[in-house]
């Protein structure tokens, strides 16, 4: 038995990689998708290609992808990392739904392909943020996310985990959302037990990274969608928190706090031998140094209004003995996130390599694209581990 996956938005193939290591005969990666509209030469989609040799691979825009030809595959599991943008409903003047937000609509092909294919189970990801944006709305976008999966038939999970609770290296937040379709056996399950048991039990998410139970049970409360997604977008007033669950439209949400395991430190994953190139030059350390400085900068908006704008002192290098920060798209260039470190012979940028580690990679998984690629790719990655878990427990639900 295997469940077949459809593997979009596949980066250098996180996704894949996790689900082989919890089990490479069980999940079969039967067709990818990976494009970049803004880039001529699509390094990611050649990353992947090098690395896997197995299936349909797709370098198109996602828009453009015929359901037919997934269909006749007939995939059980669909993944990706979708990007995060605004997920706000309109409607038209002659009434029908329309999305506002150029890139958000990438959601929506989610969803598009997800209803004419139905797949078993949807596996999701995305930065943490997105369950409290938009500002002026907080919870908005996940919320129309749960109607739209509502509306096709599917059931929703997440969880807002940190790779370094977990084993990590890197104090990753993200959230990954679990989805099924309404006529699996597991549903019925969900139905048949109390929020709290299951948010905090006997969950997708609940089994394999555990949470503190409470000395008491506690009571999740229900809150209900309005049965119209415009509705949902116009006047959306609940709370979204780091774990819950959807099930019929109602859904149930707690703020849980993990059983944290044993963290790998940043020191742990520096390479022994590096190249005089990832040293910082003088010139390098005194920007590093303004850039990671307090700073108090008066700044004036468009309409005139001055205001200071204020930045916090960082350390002057990255310490050594806890997990690493979160590492971004321009890991390697000289701004306030990059990551440098002290390694005893100097001062310098993480490598290529380390980055691939801090997303527990193999070592020169992204080898063949340039640096600048290298670390732009690791910035758009997950923890590869976090996956190879949730494998294991979607097999266990499976089977």
């Amino acid at each position: 038995m295997v469940l077949r996956v459809v593997d979009l938005f596949a980066g250098v193939g996180g996704f894949r990689l996790g689900l082989e290591r919890a089990d490479k005969e069980y999940f079969e990666t039967v067709w990818m998708n990976q494009w970049e509209p803004s880039k001529k030469k699509q390094d990611a989609y050649e990353c992947y290609k090098k690395n896997f040799t197995e299936g349909h691979f797709s370098n198109e825009d996602i828009g453009e992808v015929d359901t037919e030809e997934l269909k006749e595959l007939r995939p059980d599991l669909m993944v990706g990392g979708f990007p995060c943008q605004d997920y706000s409903v309109a409607r038209s003047s002659k009434g029908t739904q329309g999305i506002e937000g150029k890139k958000g609509v990438l959601f929506w092909e989610i969803v598009r392909l997800a209803k004419d294919i139905r797949p078993k189970y949807l596996l999701l990801e995305n930065v943490d943020r997105l369950l409290i944006t938009p500002s002026k709305q907080r919870g908005r976008d996940f919320a129309v996310m749960l109607a739209a999966f509502r509306d096709i038939g599917y059931n929703v999970e997440w969880r807002v985990i940190n790779a370094a609770h977990y084993g990590g290296a890197q104090r990753r937040r993200r959230v990954f959302i679990f989805v099924t379709r309404d006529d699996l056996e597991i549903n019925k399950k969900i139905r048949e037990t109390d929020s709290y048991t299951y948010l905090y039990k006997e969950g997708f998410f609940a089994k394999e990274f555990p949470v503190r139970k409470s000395l008491f049970k506690l009571k999740v409360p229900k809150q209900t969608l309005d049965k119209d997604i415009v509705k949902v977008s116009d006047n959306f007033k609940g709370e979204i928190l780091s774990a819950g669950y959807m099930i019929d439209g109602d859904f149930y949400t707690s703020e849980v706090k993990p059983n944290v395991e044993q963290y790998t430190a940043l020191g742990d994953i520096l390479e022994d031998e590096v190249q005089e190139e990832y040293y910082l030059t003088e010139e390098e350390r005194k920007k590093f140094k303004y850039l990671r400085g307090r700073k108090e900068i008066e700044r004036v908006t468009e309409d005139g209004f001055k205001y200071i704008y204020k930045e916090g002192k960082m350390s002057e290098v990255d310490e050594l003995h806890l997990p690493s920060r979160t590492i971004l798209t321009s890991e390697g260039s000289i701004t306030r996130t990059t990551h440098i470190v002290n390694d005893g012979k100097g001062i310098r940028y993480l490598t290529p390599v380390e980055c691939e580690r801090l997303n527990r990679f193999p070592d020169n998984w992204t080898k063949g694209i340039t640096d600048r690629m290298r670390y732009f790719t690791m910035g758009n990655a997950l923890d590869v581990n976090l996956v190879k878990r949730m494998g294991k427990r979607l097999k266990e639900i499976d089977k």
